[in-house]
């Protein structure tokens, strides 16, 4: 039995499949070759049946045998000290993963998120929109550069920002190329394929266990 286990919800609503963050997790295992298992917690009453496991009622967390780790970066930078796939074992190498890591989180998705929601709500913010569009520039211009972020290759620095702006709004904002390339073809790899199939079809499975408790 493997050692390392992926918890996520039993089930989400038709719209979410795919884009789970556990998805992420499972991207790096599939990516890397480690063996893992997925858990689960009830999507009803999601907000408060796990805090003692996330404090912020999210999914993912990961269990590595005693160790566990909530929130997705963290699971990703621990599931990469596993593998040299996943982040180079150099010192320059590994610190431009992790810095990359880093910016995929604080200064991309930090302003992608929150415009997503208020887009998606109705209640767009000019100023927001006006902040992600700079954002995204900048990071076009780096990627028209470059085919990876982190090492001349693919690392988890590449696999969170790809998972980042492959929300279909955000990634047809604009017209960024480069961007759009990029996206391509870290969504091409199979292992994102494997890691997102698997995802759909665990929601899937759970569509008629929960229509059958519903009845």
């Amino acid at each position: 039995m493997s050692e390392l286990t992926i918890w996520t919800l039993d089930w989400v609503p038709k719209g979410p499949r795919g884009f789970v963050r556990d998805l992420r997790l499972r991207w790096a295992c599939e990516e890397a070759g480690l063996s893992y298992a997925v858990s689960t917690i009830p999507f009803d009453g999601r907000e408060t049946n796990h805090l003692a496991h996330q404090p912020f009622g999210q999914v993912p967390f990961l269990k590595d045998g005693e160790l566990e780790i909530f929130e997705s970066g963290a699971g990703l930078l621990h599931l990469a000290r596993k593998s040299d796939r996943l982040m180079p074992r150099d010192a320059a190498g590994e610190a431009a993963t992790v810095q990359w890591t880093i910016a995929a989180l604080n200064s991309i998705e930090m302003v992608t998120l929150p415009w997503w929601f208020l887009k998606i709500s109705g209640a767009e913010n000019d100023d927001l929109t006006g902040w992600m569009g700079r954002r995204l520039d900048q990071l076009e211009r780096v990627l028209s550069e470059q085919e990876w972020l982190a090492a001349e290759r693919f690392t988890i620095a590449d696999l969170l920002m790809a998972d980042v702006l492959r929300i279909p709004d955000v990634r047809s904002f604009g017209d960024r190329p480069a961007t759009e390339a990029y996206v391509k073809r870290a969504t091409d790899r199979p292992s994102f394929k494997k890691a997102q199939a698997d995802q759909i079809s665990h929601f899937e499975a759970a569509d008629q266990k929960r229509a059958e408790v519903v009845r």
